[in-house]
C-alpha cells in the first residue's frame, strides 16, 4: 500500500554511505566481527567484542541460551518432507547458524553463502554442508534450493528478499523488514503478493514467553478490547557495533524498533496508525549529527502510537542508557492485563505454554524464540499457510519506526503511518 504521508516528510536514508571512507576488504578481514554477505553485507543486531584479558567472546546480548523453564506443548511431526534451504550470512552474530535450521528434521540445508571465504567455510561447517556460494546472488540461482534464510544486514534486508523472491524461493529474514525506506516496503509487499510464496520476518519477541501468553489471552478474549500497551528495547551501546561501512554508527533507535513494536502488533495483529515521537540528544559522540550518515542526534526515542483498534501504545528504544537491558512489554485491556502474569476477569484461561520443539532443536536465544521461529517458518511452508509475522505484520512492525524517527526530528509532530 502506498504511503499516505507527504514525500517531504519521509526521506530516503543514505544507509550505504558511512561518515568515514569504507575500509578495504583486507581491513574487514582483520577486523573483529566484520563479514560481508550477499551483496557485500553483514548481519548485525548484537555485539561480540573480545575480552582483552582472555580473548574469549562476551555473550552477545539476547543470545543467551534459554532453558525451557515453563511447561510447553508437545511437538508433533506434520510431515516427512524436508525443505531444501539455503542460508546467507555469518557475521557478528553468526545468525545463519543461530536458529537451528541445521537441526530441524524437516530441513535439508543445501548450501550456504558469505562473501568472506573464511566465514563462509565456518558457516558451512556449522550447518554440516559442503556446498557454498560466494554471494547471495549466486546462491539464489541454485534450482535445488526451495527457501532461503536471509541473515544479512538491516539496510539490505528488503533488497535481498526481493532477489530471493524473484528466483521463486520462500524467504525468512532477520529484522527489520525494511530500513528507512517506505518505497521498499511497497515493493516488498507487492513482490510477496505476486509470488504467492511464504515470507516471514524472524521477530524474536513474538515467541518470548510473555508475548506469546499475551497473544493467547487476546485471542481467547480474556484481555478484552485493548486500551493500552507498552514495549521496550534497551541495548546499551557506548561504542558502535561492527558493521559494514559503519551502518550502525548513529543508528536511529526507532529504525530497529520491531522488538518493542511486537508487544502490540504481535499480540493483536493490528497496526499503528499515527505517531508522536520524542528523541533525547545523546552524550555518545556517534550521535552527533556530524558524526553519522543519518544526521541523527538521538540514541533514545520514545514513541506514542495510536493503534488500528483505537488503543494507545508507548514504544521505547534506547542505545545510550546503561542498566537493565533486553526486550519486554505490558498490555492492558478491558477484561484483563498482563504484566508478566495475567490479572483480570477471565476464569478459564487458555493454555499459555509455548509450542514444543523437535528433538535436537534448541529453544536458543532471545528468550527461547530462535528454534520456534524456525519451526514456525518450516511448518508454514509445509502446511501452505500464512506464518506468524507474515509480510503484513512484518511491515506493520517495521514501518512505524521510520515515521516515528521523522516525528522525533520534527519535535514530536503527530504523523500518519502507512498501512499494510
Amino acid at each position: 500500500m502506498k504511503a499516505n504521508i507527504p514525500d517531504d516528510n519521509i526521506k530516503e536514508v543514505p544507509v550505504a554511505t558511512a561518515p568515514n571512507p569504507a575500509p578495504s576488504r583486507r581491513t574487514f578481514l582483520r577486523s573483529v566481527g566484520l563479514g560481508g554477505l550477499g551483496f557485500g553485507i553483514i548481519q548485525a543486531g548484537c555485539s561480540g567484542k573480545d575480552k582483552p584479558a582472555t580473548g574469549a567472546k562476551e555473550i552477545i546480548q539476547g543470545f543467551e541460551e534459554t532453558p525451557e523453564g515453563e511447561k510447553v506443548k508437545g511437538w508433533v511431526s506434520i510431515s516427512d518432507r524436508k525443505i531444501r534451504m539455503g542460508i546467507v550470512g555469518y557475521g557478528v552474530c553468526k545468525f545463519g547458524a543461530a536458529f537451528g535450521f541445521q537441526n530441524h528434521p524437516n530441513v535439508e540445508i543445501v548450501a550456504v553463502s558469505d562473501l568472506f571465504p573464511d566465514r563462509c567455510a565456518e558457516l558451512a561447517k556449522a550447518c554440516g554442508v559442503s556446498k557454498t556460494y560466494p554471494s547471495l546472488e549466486e546462491l539464489v540461482k541454485d534450482d535445488s534450493i526451495e527457501a532461503v534464510f536471509v541473515a544479512t544486514d538491516a539496510p539490505h534486508h528488503a533488497q535481498h528478499c526481493l532477489e530471493v523472491l524473484k528466483h521463486g524461493k520462500h524467504v525468512a529474514v532477520a529484522v527489520p523488514a525494511v530500513f528507512g525506506s517506505l518505497e521498499e516496503a511497497d515493493q516488498l509487499k507487492e513482490a510477496v503478493k505476486k509470488s504467492g510464496l511464504t515470507y516471514m520476518m524472524f521477530e524474536t519477541s513474538v515467541f518470548r514467553s510473555n508475548l506469546y501468553s499475551m497473544r493467547q489471552l487476546y485471542l481467547s478474549g480474556d484481555l478484552g478490547e485493548v486500551v493500552y500497551s507498552e514495549g521496550e528495547y534497551y541495548h546499551y551501546m557506548p561504542e558502535p557495533i561492527d558493521s559494514y561501512k559503519g551502518w550502525r554508527i548513529g543508528l536511529p533507535p526507532q529504525f530497529y524498533g520491531t522488538h518493542s513494536n511486537a508487544y502490540h502488533i504481535g499480540v493483536t495483529g493490528g497496526s499503528f496508525t499515527e505517531v508522536s515521537c520524542m528523541g533525547m540528544k545523546s552524550i555518545i559522540k556517534d550521535f552527533d549529527v556530524s558524526a553519522n550518515a543519518f544526521k541523527n542526534p538521538f540514541a533514545t526515542e520514545i514513541a506514542m502510537f495510536r493503534t488500528s483498534e483505537g488503543a494507545m501504545s508507548r514504544m521505547a528504544v534506547s542505545w545510550d542508557t546503561p542498566g537493565d537491558h533486553g526486550e519486554r512489554g505490558r498490555i492492558r485491556g478491558q477484561r484483563g492485563s498482563f504484566y508478566e502474569k495475567y490479572e483480570g476477569l477471565g476464569q478459564e484461561l487458555p493454555d499459555l505454554g509455548r509450542p514444543g520443539l523437535p528433538e535436537g532443536v534448541a529453544a536458543g536465544g532471545h528468550g527461547g524464540s530462535h528454534g520456534r521461529l524456525t519451526d514456525e517458518f518450516i511448518s508454514a511452508i509445509i502446511q501452505d499457510r500464512s506464518p506468524m509475522v507474515d509480510i503484513s505484520s512484518a511491515l506493520n512492525m517495521s514501518v512505524p519506526g521510520i515515521v516515528a524517527h521523522q516525528s522525533a526530528l520534527k519535535d514530536g509532530e503527530l504523523m500518519k503511518i502507512p498501512q499494510f
